[in-house]
């Protein structure tokens, strides 16, 4: 007899981007010459991860009593204003109206979003093109995942797509929750432009008169940002209490150190006792989920935000990381453009997205050949931030062959 409920028997066992990796390291020990381009994370040009030494510094400096307490369950407080202060930096309304839940990394804050701002049954709206983990997320809280046309005839977002479908999903729903990922979207690399943000916000603020929308902004990647990481920021002020603002924090990328699962769900409420009540929701979440977060590791990005030499050092080191990034961003554009690869415009962020209709056979003739990327329908996500600079122009002719 089986125990599992009918609707959890058939899930995979393993993420397949997971699958990949593993059996690109596997190839790669046994001596083959492999270019892994699916691991979402920034390695260095030798295959090492790449980490920031003051952030490695200050986990390690962590008292061992910090490691071994609980933390506070919506996370320290310390922690909490820490990070709402580094988000609203250049924006003192929304750092006024902010309140914050610490979550295992940015997933856990996506998590609290899904389950505290739609019903079940109902449906989160985002790109086309999105994080696979949106889907398992909103199928593990029985919600749903609804998508709009990411891209229009000229490249950029398509503004329209997205207003046709949030008309039809307040209409159905009563509310909306819309997920966008930018800037350094995960998995196209896409940025959006100023004219698109406010393209964006102008559509979010109309609707916002007929229902509750909500937006999240995913900004996981967003440190890395070649051009100013919160100049997106000015452009949601026209929505601050008039729609929901969310913001999934993450210090997994940001301080190059994933496995310390430190993040939170950060929402801008005016109201007082809006706020309250959102507050209190986040921390109930907490504590039905996994409780708490790992106080030490709260402790290290508290002391990585606050103390200003650290902080310093951490903006330094961060740079000369998104140089490296960058680098492999323009040899990539370099080589793919002659080769009249299809993929959105690609300024910065560890992935890119190419676009192929045999996107699952070629990714196996380029598997065959050594080149691993990650395929899905009419597409190939391509992990930059793992490729050395040398090995892009072997990457771009796996892709193009």
């Amino acid at each position: 007899m089986r125990h599992l409920i009918p609707s959890h028997d058939h899930r995979p066992s393993d993420d397949p981007i997971f699958a990949l990796n593993r059996e690109a390291t596997e190839r790669k020990a046994a001596g083959e010459s492999v270019v892994n381009a699916t691991v979402g994370a920034l390695l260095d040009d030798e295959g090492k991860l790449a980490i920031m030494p003051t952030a490695a510094r200050a986990v390690r400096e962590v008292a061992q009593e910090e490691w071994a307490a609980y933390a506070p369950i919506a996370g320290s407080p310390a922690f909490l204003q820490a990070v709402i202060d580094d988000l609203f930096a250049t924006e003192p309304e929304m750092k006024k109206s902010a309140v914050a839940a610490a979550t295992p990394g940015g997933t856990g804050a996506l998590r609290h979003a899904i389950a505290n701002y739609l019903e079940p049954g109902q449906a989160l709206l985002t790109t086309s093109s999105y994080w696979g983990p949106y889907q398992t997320l909103a199928d593990e809280a029985d919600r749903k995942v609804e998508t709009f046309r990411m891209f229009d005839e000229a490249g950029g977002l398509d503004v329209a797509a997205l207003d046709e479908a949030l008309g039809g999903q307040l209409a159905r729903q009563g509310r909306a929750l819309v997920f966008l990922n930018d800037p350094c979207h995960n998995p196209t690399g896409y940025s959006m432009s100023d004219a698109e943000w406010r393209a964006v916000v102008e559509r979010l603020a109309a609707h916002a008169e007929k229902g509750s929308v909500t937006l999240l902004v995913d900004t996981a990647y967003f440190a890395f940002n070649p051009r100013d990481p919160r100049a997106f920021l000015a452009h949601l002020r026209p929505l601050l209490g008039k729609a929901g603002l969310l913001f999934a924090w993450s210090a997994s990328k940001t301080f190059t150190h994933y496995g310390l699962r430190v993040g939170a769900l950060v929402a801008c409420v005016p109201d007082d006792k809006e706020r309250a009540a959102t507050a209190a929701a986040l921390s109930y979440s907490c504590r039905g989920t996994w409780s708490n977060c790992s106080r030490g590791g709260l402790a290290a990005i508290t002391r990585l935000l606050t103390d200003p030499a650290m902080r310093a050092a951490c903006i330094e080191e961060r740079a000369r990381l998104t140089k490296l990034l960058s680098a492999r961003v323009h040899a990539f554009n370099e080589h793919a453009r002659p080769k009249k690869l299809v993929y959105p415009r690609y300024e910065g962020g560890f992935f890119v997205t190419v676009f192929a209709d045999d996107a699952l056979a070629r990714a196996q003739r380029m598997k065959d050949a050594g080149v691993f990327v990650v395929p899905s329908k009419g597409a190939l996500r391509v992990a930059l931030c793992s490729v050395a600079e040398r090995d892009v122009a072997r990457l771009v002719d796996a892709l193009a062959g």
